[in-house]
């Protein structure tokens, strides 16, 4: 699911691979507007609220250092997620991200 998920984000220059940018392997590179993309296909509206906080915790953390990789060679920076939950859930961990997050409704 994640890499049909990932190789459909639109104008993904880089179906099926990933596009490697300093060091980080990114599940999707937009070319034509420099944006990189990262996929998360969790299952998040199922799990438990403990486990929901455990998810979210790692993933902010990884998003704003995979953001700074990205803007560090000149390139915007996105997130594909599944549901508007998981969604609502990392926007309010970190409301940096807020306006970099879309639920993918092609996945």
């Amino acid at each position: 699911m994640h890499n049909r998920c990932a190789d459909h984000v639109p104008f993904n220059a880089f179906r099926g691979a990933n596009a490697l940018v300093n060091g980080k392997a990114f599940d999707a590179l937009q070319s034509t507007t420099r944006t990189l993309w990262e996929v998360k296909t969790d299952n998040f509206d199922a799990y438990t609220p403990d486990l929901r906080a455990i998810v979210i915790k790692k993933q902010v953390a990884e998003l704003q250092r995979e953001r700074e990789l990205a803007q560090a060679c000149g390139f915007g920076f996105r997130v594909g997620v599944r549901d508007a939950g998981h969604k609502a859930a990392l926007e309010l961990a970190a409301p940096a991200l807020e306006e970099l997050i879309a639920v993918m409704d092609w996945c």
